[in-house]
C-alpha cells in the first residue's frame, strides 16, 4: 500500500523543496483533504485542532495559486489571512516565509501592538500575502491605507476564537471589502455553535466540508497517562517530580484559571524548575518575552491557560501537562496537540483529583484512547479513585440523546451551507468571477 506523499499533490518544485527542508514526512489528515479541494478553487470549511497541520493545509494551496497565476506588475496583496491574535499572525507569517523561501513572493503582517508608522512600508511596497488581525486591518481599510480589491483568496484561521474575542463584525466588514475574491477558506477548532454556523453560512459559497481530527496514527505518537492526586498540594509534588523524572526539554503546563499561572510558575521555580507563565492580560512585550524564553531554552516550562496559549506554535515541545483537566474533550485534544508535531513523538500527562473523573471519562470516550494510571514512587496517593459505577455521568438514554443532537447539528450545518449560494443579499459574500479559470487578478 502506497501512502500519500506531498509530491502526489500538484505542487511546484519550489514548494516541495521547502517542504523537504521542514522534514515533513507525509501529509496529515487535514492536509490530505483540504489541499486538493483548495487547489481546485473550492471554498473550504474545516474543523482542525491545533497540531493537525492546518497552517500548511491553507498556505500551500494559496502559495501554489500565486505561482500558477503570477502577477504582471507589483500591487496590493492577493492573499489575505485573518487570525484572532498577534502571536498566531506572526507564526502563520513565519510559516508562509518558509514555504515561500524558494519563490519571489513577499509576505507581511499587520497587527495591533505595532506603531502605526511601522506599517507604512507595507502599504507602499508590493505584497503578495498579508497576515493580519481584524481590528488593526479594518482601521487601515477605513483610512484607505489598505487596498482589498486585489485580494483573490481570503483565509480565516481559528475562526471560532475570532468570534469568541468579538471580531465577528470586523471580519465580516473585511469580507465585504474583499467581495471580488475568488475563494474563501475557513478553519476552526470546532464547527459547533450557532454563531460560527451563521458566520460560515454568510461568507462561504458551497464549501467542501472537512472535519479533520488527528488520525489514530498521529495520536499514537503521543504517549498519554495520568496520575491520581489527593489534593492540589499533591498535584504540585507530582508535577515537579514528573518534570524531573521525564527530563523535560520544553514543556507546557495547562491550568484552568489565569490567576493560577503565575502562582504555579513561582512554585515550580522555588523547586528548582526553570519556568515562566503566560496569561491573557499580559502586555504584548511580556507575552513575547515568555514565549521566547521557552523557544530559546532559557526556561523548561511555560504555565498557561487555554486562552493565553491558543494559537501558539512552539517547535520541539516534548511534554504537555494537564495540571487541571479541561472541561471539554476538544480542548484536551488541542492541548496535547502542542507536542508530537511534524512527525515527532511527545508525551501528555494529566493530574486527576477525585472530582475530575467524570471529565476523564468524557476524554476517554471522545478520544477512544486508553489512558492508564501511573504511580510515582514515594508519591503514591492515599485516596482511591472512584469506582466506575460512581463516575458514570450519563445513562445510555442520555448518551443517545446527545449523539442524536450532535448529528442534527452536523446535518443542519451541511443544509445551511448547501443553500448559501442562493442568498444574494449578504454583503460578505464574494462576487462570482465571470471566468473561473482566466479571471485571476493581474
Amino acid at each position: 500500500m502506497n501512502l500519500p506523499q506531498f509530491d502526489h499533490f500538484d505542487l511546484a518544485p519550489e514548494l516541495l523543496k521547502a517542504i523537504r527542508d521542514k522534514h515533513y514526512s507525509r501529509p496529515t489528515t487535514v492536509q490530505l483533504e483540504a489541499i486538493p479541494a483548495a487547489m481546485e478553487g473550492r471554498d473550504v470549511l474545516g474543523s482542525a485542532p491545533t497540531g493537525t497541520g492546518k497552517t500548511a493545509a491553507f498556505l500551500l494551496p494559496a502559495i501554489q495559486h500565486l505561482l500558477d497565476y503570477p502577477r504582471r506588475k507589483p500591487g496590493a496583496p492577493r492573499v489575505l489571512i485573518l487570525t484572532p491574535t498577534r502571536e498566531l499572525a506572526m507564526q502563520v507569517a513565519e510559516e508562509a516565509e518558509h514555504f515561500a523561501h524558494y519563490t519571489h513572493l513577499s509576505i507581511a503582517t499587520i497587527t495591533g501592538g505595532v506603531a502605526y508608522q511601522n506599517h507604512g512600508e507595507i502599504f507602499n511596497q508590493n505584497q503578495d500575502i498579508v497576515v493580519a488581525t481584524p481590528g488593526r486591518l479594518l482601521q487601515y481599510i477605513k483610512e484607505e491605507n489598505f487596498d482589498c480589491r486585489a485580494v483573490e483568496i481570503l483565509i480565516f484561521d481559528e475562526a471560532d476564537r475570532m468570534l469568541q474575542m468579538g471580531f465577528g463584525q470586523d471580519a465580516e466588514k473585511i469580507a465585504a471589502e474583499t467581495r471580488w475574491r475568488k475563494q474563501t477558506l475557513l478553519f476552526s477548532a470546532t464547527l459547533e455553535g450557532e454563531l460560527l454556523v451563521d458566520f460560515a453560512q454568510r461568507l462561504l459559497n458551497d464549501p467542501i466540508h472537512i472535519e479533520a481530527e488527528p488520525s489514530r496514527r498521529e495520536r499514537k505518537k503521543i504517549q498519554q497517562w495520568y496520575y491520581h492526586a489527593d489534593s492540589v498540594e499533591h498535584k504540585i509534588k507530582l508535577l515537579a517530580r514528573a518534570i524531573e523524572q521525564e527530563q523535560v526539554s520544553k514543556g507546557i503546563v495547562f491550568v484552568r484559571r489565569r490567576e493560577n499561572t503565575r502562582e504555579l510558575s513561582d512554585t515550580l521555580r522555588k523547586r528548582g524548575i526553570r519556568s515562566t507563565y503566560l496569561e491573557g492580560e499580559m502586555a504584548q512585550s511580556q507575552r513575547n518575552n515568555a514565549i521566547d524564553k521557552l523557544k530559546q531554552g532559557l526556561v523548561t516550562i511555560l504555565v498557561a491557560t487555554d486562552v493565553a496559549a491558543r494559537g501558539i506554535d512552539i517547535d520541539d515541545i516534548s511534554h504537555v501537562f494537564n495540571f487541571d483537566l479541561p472541561y471539554s474533550a476538544d480542548t484536551y485534544l488541542h492541548r496535547i496537540g502542542r507536542t508530537a508535531r511534524a512527525g515527532k513523538k511527545g508525551t501528555a500527562i494529566s493530574f486527576v483529583e477525585a472530582h475530575d473523573y467524570k471529565l476523564l471519562g468524557k476524554i476517554k470516550r471522545y478520544t477512544q484512547e486508553i489512558l492508564k494510571a501511573r504511580i510515582i514512587e514515594g508519591l503514591a496517593p492515599r485516596t482511591k479513585a472512584p469506582k466506575d459505577g460512581e463516575i458514570k455521568s450519563m445513562t445510555k438514554k442520555q448518551k443517545a440523546y446527545i449523539k442524536q443532537k450532535r448529528e442534527e447539528k452536523k446535518d443542519a450545518l451541511k443544509k445551511k451551507i448547501k443553500v448559501r449560494h442562493k442568498d444574494s443579499k449578504n454583503i460578505g459574500k464574494r462576487r462570482q468571477p465571470s471566468n473561473k479559470i482566466e479571471g485571476h487578478q493581474t
